[in-house]
């Protein structure tokens, strides 16, 4: 991957000198329109081999939407990511807040919800290509708290530097949007890709044959069903009782984020810098590509 490796820093060094009056821009009217807060919005993500970093990006929520996430990093820097101590400390803070937001979440802002719509948010993550803390391509970085889920031959998923574009990027590219419809999309899942009815998961002796079944109409939801955790079918009445916010968090933790550890894996194990070049080339261009047997 030294072609990559070359080309993220050279490639990020020319944005960042054409681009600028662009981030110039956007950061006047972020303190123009969201004043009472930074431009920037810095967060701590895993990086490669579960390294924590500083991941830029425009802000595009109200001030202090996830504080307790803007911490001070000086001291893990250059420490390897404690999965097993982040754990319940992720854990308090989703109780409070959410790292999955969802189109019309009232923490975002209408400026921000254009910003993520054409994705300029990401605009400062050139810097962090630049400083080497991630690549064009590869998955998105992660908050603590998900990378604990990654088992066995997942951790692969951790030898590459985080993208500000990827396979998974690009399938899910208006995500916040899409997890607008969660109730819709929590229901159809619990029947279509975990095979659970509306009220308890299906007898034990029918399990095979709606497995075929499923096969057939959604192999590439196949691994993602076998690596969801137990209780991942929600009867109808939980459905009822949670909240849309709560759903979308379900739908990503069971549904999405498994997907993404697939794709991310197939990017991996079939790396192609020519690939690479496509992928960044849809993400400009908003266009669709063919890869892993699926368009996305």
């Amino acid at each position: 991957m030294i072609l990559k490796w070359i080309f993220d820093r050279v490639v990020s060094f020319i944005g960042l000198l054409f681009l600028w009056p662009v981030l110039l821009v956007v950061a006047v009217l972020i303190k123009m329109k969201m004043p009472g807060g930074p431009v920037l919005f810095v967060q701590k993500r895993v990086g490669k081999d579960g390294k924590l970093f500083k991941c830029h990006k425009f802000r595009t929520m109200v001030n202090n939407a996830n504080d307790d996430d803007n911490v001070d990093l000086n001291a893990n820097d250059n420490h390897n990511l404690n999965l097993n101590e982040n754990k319940n400390e992720n854990k308090n803070k989703k109780d409070n807040w959410s790292t999955v937001s969802v189109a019309g979440d009232n923490r975002i802002t209408p400026l921000g919800a254009k910003l993520r719509h054409y994705k300029l948010d990401e605009l400062p993550g050139l810097w962090d290509v630049l400083i080497g803390n991630m690549s064009f391509v590869g998955p998105r970085p992660d908050v603590p708290g998900y990378a604990d889920k990654l088992e066995g031959e997942d951790r692969d998923v951790l030898k590459l530097r985080p993208g500000i574009t990827g396979p998974a990027t690009l399938k899910y590219r208006l995500e916040d949007e899409y997890l607008a419809n969660a109730r819709e999309l929590v229901s159809n899942a619990n029947h279509n890709v975990l095979g659970c009815s509306s009220t308890t998961p299906p007898a034990p002796e029918h399990q095979l044959e709606r497995k075929k079944a499923r096969v057939q109409s959604r192999k590439n939801f196949n691994e993602v069903r076998s690596k969801t955790e137990e209780g991942r079918c929600l009867p109808k009445e939980e459905i009822d009782r949670m909240t849309d916010q709560e759903l979308a968090v379900w739908y990503n933790d069971n549904v999405i984020y498994p997907d993404k550890v697939r794709l991310n894996l197939y990017y991996y194990r079939h790396y192609s810098f020519w690939k690479d070049i496509e992928m960044i080339l849809c993400t400009v261009l908003g266009r669709k590509m063919k890869y892993a047997g699926e368009v996305i």
